[in-house]
């Protein structure tokens, strides 16, 4: 999976427009399009992609603690924005946009430093207009549920 080094090498908004939600993920996820640069310092890689579900995988370390040495709440924050906006974006049409309007993540449990999750990011509802998604980190190992987390995201067409 190829990494973004600088803006120069993400897509242009005239090139994003071009193409579908679904098309930029699966190109991501095959390596033809980087890798978000956010995914790279807090250490999570996209995953998989389907029509309306997105999965990232990651491993929280002693960097992406707080103080107390716990993983901090962005980390989970930012996994399952990332695997609920990007199952709405996979339903977002050539010609539109898409960002997060709000997102809720509710910490079941601390996640160990140094432990594999996996954010699975599942559509409710897209419309023209907004989309709804739902997420859930668990551990890949085990199964835990460490989080789970819901998406309203707003869809603007723009061509």
């Amino acid at each position: 999976m190829t990494t973004a080094t600088s803006m120069q090498d993400l897509l242009t908004g005239e090139e994003l427009l071009k193409i579908s939600g679904l098309e930029f993920m699966q190109q991501t996820l095959a390596g033809t399009l980087p890798r978000p640069p956010i995914s790279v310092g807090l250490n999570y890689t996209l995953y998989a992609v389907e029509d309306g579900k997105v999965a990232f995988r990651g491993t929280p370390e002693f960097e992406h603690c707080n103080p107390m040495g716990t993983v901090h709440g962005g980390w989970y924050g930012t996994l399952l924005d990332s695997c609920m906006a990007c199952a709405v974006m996979t339903k977002v049409p050539k010609g539109s946009v898409y960002t997060t309007l709000e997102f809720k993540v509710n910490i079941i449990r601390s996640i160990p430093p140094g432990t594999k999750v996996e954010a699975v990011g599942v559509t409710q509802h897209t419309g023209r207009s907004t989309g709804v998604a739902s997420g859930e980190l668990r551990g890949v190992a085990d199964g835990k549920l460490y989080a789970t987390g819901s998406t309203t995201c707003i869809i603007m067409k723009l061509d």
